[in-house]
């Protein structure tokens, strides 16, 4: 396949595990549908489809819904919508060194500015821009010793405040958008991939945050979009359970690209992908 490449004018605030900025290097427009009524994406994370399509001139969308069902990442996203400033200012505190990592690591604030604040440092500086927390739900990735990474990014950051102005940002499951939906509207389906293709070393995890069984109600949503006459795109492992599920549901198109998940490096490089779309 021969893709145009494209760029985008503000770039994703976060590092996350399994984001697109790869599928957006690889002409992402040429997978979009032509035109799109309202934009939802419920599998938020980094949001690279999110910023790119809300930075761009080419499509006239009318409003962007975005969701999570990580409480702690959409309300980062609310307060750098709605509190930028405080964000920065609490952010210029703190200082990026191990010792200084691990102590906020362990911290527990109750400020929604705060707690954002640490969001963004934590995601900044930890190892490989993992998030991962343990069955208590504590975060617990290590410090990514880089000492000079800049963790405020002020500049990013107000540009993000600008671009969520007018932005409606949820948490819960990807299945409460059905209500909000209308025809035309183009939906980003960009799940944790929870089969083990390839030895994707983050996928053991990525299985406790969502199942089979929520893979199949995925599976089982995306047929209900197609009935409402919603376009969407469904990211996904290319694995043969993966296209058996989505058998007879939309077209599949096979994409290659790097991967650096995991510190092992026998873990790392070419992996296959699909993408699903119903138009």
């Amino acid at each position: 396949m021969t893709i145009s490449k494209t760029t985008t004018t503000v770039q994703p605030f976060l590092r996350w595990t399994g984001s697109k900025r790869w599928l957006l290097k690889e002409g992402i427009d040429n997978f979009l549908p032509k035109s799109i009524n309202n934009y939802h994406e419920p599998f938020l994370g980094g949001g690279a489809m999110f910023f790119h399509l809300k930075s761009s001139d080419k499509y006239d969308i009318k409003k962007f819904y975005i969701s999570d069902f990580n409480k702690d990442l959409i309300n980062t996203y609310s307060q750098l919508r709605d509190n930028a400033d405080e964000v920065i200012n609490q952010l210029k505190k703190y200082k990026n060194t191990s010792e200084d990592y691990y102590a906020l690591r362990s911290y527990k604030p109750e400020d929604p500015v705060e707690i954002a604040a640490q969001f963004i440092f934590l995601n900044r500086t930890s190892f490989n821009g993992i998030y991962r927390v343990n069955s208590q739900g504590i975060y617990n990735v290590p410090y990514g010793k880089r000492p000079n990474v800049d963790f405020v990014t002020h500049d990013l950051l107000m540009s993000t405040n600008n671009l969520l102005k007018d932005v409606s940002i949820d948490c819960y499951d990807f299945e409460n958008i059905y209500d909000n939906l209308s025809e035309n509207d183009f939906v980003f389906l960009d799940p944790p991939y929870s089969v083990a293709h390839e030895n994707n070393g983050f996928i053991m995890y990525n299985q406790k945050l969502f199942s089979w069984d929520d893979q199949i109600r995925l599976r089982d949503f995306a047929i209900k979009l197609s009935e409402k006459k919603v376009n969407f795109i469904i990211t996904n492992a290319y694995h043969s359970s993966i296209l058996e599920l989505y058998k007879n549901i939309g077209k599949m198109r096979k994409i290659s690209r790097y991967s650096q998940v995991g510190g092992k490096v026998e873990r790392r490089g070419n992996y296959n992908e699909v993408i699903i779309s119903n138009y």
